[in-house]
């Protein structure tokens, strides 16, 4: 979701050159439209293509869209657009978006529900020099503490509230979308996420010795492993369609299992989910790619339910996170509990019986990540 300032450059793109590049749809090409009686579906992603929204690539490059009737536009956003604006507006079908940010759309009045967890833990980290004394989020106070903002704060003061440390006795630091400002020493602990900003230390040349970055370099703190981890990457529909509409509860299931496939694609050939992001339209570097495809399938597998599936306990753990979060001026994320149409498990559970009765591996129990070199730059 996040990306260097160079990365905005790709912005410049057109629309209508990124709706074909990500739709597929050319006549020329022999690829299906809507003339072959495919169902328009749209999808909105929180930031530009990466291999973050691998799976989605995945699916639209290997037809599993297509094979479900569906022709589907997968929309950018370079931090433009609200995820849940537009499919509350009715611009788009479905969208991506992390938990705690709809929630705090939901208590805006926002009617929109969870239909599938893809991110099953949290990819949210705050990395500190090693011998800053910064080893866990106890140790936030006094210090400045790098965050994107935009709603990515809340596992920060999620987390802070775990502790009992008051938001206040910390400098939160807005940080732009890389790591600039950590290596510069303008914050104590910058935001990274595992799959992309942890990537930009371990592509930089440390000046003292003309080498790459090492982890041991660094003190990393995994908010997954803290009482502030919450839901992140989710698959958001529009609550009154689902309820009043059949049809859209049909292509919900439909979307989901041809998803679902793409994931599972992503993770059974990863080389390949990382080139087909850049096909997509990704400006990292080959090597950054793969490493982001790699680290986001540790998100999503193994997934023990059926990727997809909300786990009620760790959807109370967000909603608890969220109820305690206060942030440096003493506002709440949210005041009180979602309403209990905020997720449903109903259209993922018969995507995944479909698919696990055609022999579909929906679990990835023997999920093994691959390992990634990096190189300076990302290259």
């Amino acid at each position: 979701m996040h990306s260097t300032t160079g990365r905005l450059t790709a912005i410049t793109m057109t629309g209508a050159a990124v709706t074909l590049a990500l739709a597929g749809c050319s006549a020329a090409d022999g690829a299906p439209t809507a003339d072959d009686g495919l169902t328009p579906v749209s999808l909105q992603l929180q930031w530009l293509p990466q291999a973050q929204f691998a799976g989605y690539f995945a699916a639209q490059e290997q037809g599993f869209f297509a094979e479900e009737g569906l022709e589907v536009e997968i929309i950018e956003s370079g931090g433009d657009i609200v995820p849940q604006d537009a499919l509350v507006s009715g611009d788009v079908d479905y969208a991506v978006a992390w938990v705690p940010k709809v929630l705090g759309s939901i208590e805006q009045g926002a009617a929109v529900t969870n239909v599938a967890q893809i991110f099953q833990r949290s990819g949210t980290l705050q990395v500190a020099w090693a011998d800053a004394g910064i080893d866990d989020v106890s140790d936030f106070e006094g210090k400045s503490i790098g965050s994107w903002g935009f709603g990515n704060e809340w596992e920060i003061f999620a987390a802070m509230a775990a502790e009992g440390l008051d938001a206040s006795s910390v400098d939160i630091i807005t940080q732009s979308f890389d790591m600039n400002a950590f290596l510069s020493g303008d914050i104590d602990a910058a935001q990274a996420m595992t799959y992309n900003e942890y990537a930009m230390l371990l592509e930089a040349v440390d000046p003292d010795t003309g080498e790459l970055y090492q982890p041991e370099d660094f003190s990393v703190i995994s908010y997954e492993e803290t009482s502030g981890a919450m839901l992140q990457d989710a698959l958001w529909a529009d609550s009154e369609r689902l309820a009043d509409d059949e049809e859209y509860r049909e292509t919900t299931v439909a979307f989901l299992r041809a998803v679902i496939r793409g994931w599972v694609y992503a993770r059974d050939d990863v080389e390949a989910a990382a080139d087909i992001t850049i096909e997509a339209g990704s400006s990292w570097g080959a090597g950054h790619e793969l490493w982001m495809a790699n680290e986001t399938n540790k998100l999503v597998w193994p997934a023990e339910n059926g990727i997809g599936y909300i786990d009620a306990d760790a959807w109370d753990r967000t909603v608890a996170g969220a109820l305690a979060a206060v942030n440096e001026q003493g506002a709440h994320l949210i005041t009180e509990e979602p309403p209990a149409g905020a997720y449903t498990n109903e259209y993922v559970q018969q995507a995944l019986d479909d698919l696990e009765a055609e022999g579909v591996d929906v679990r990835g129990t023997a999920y093994e990540p691959i390992d990634v070199s990096l190189a300076e730059g990302g290259a």
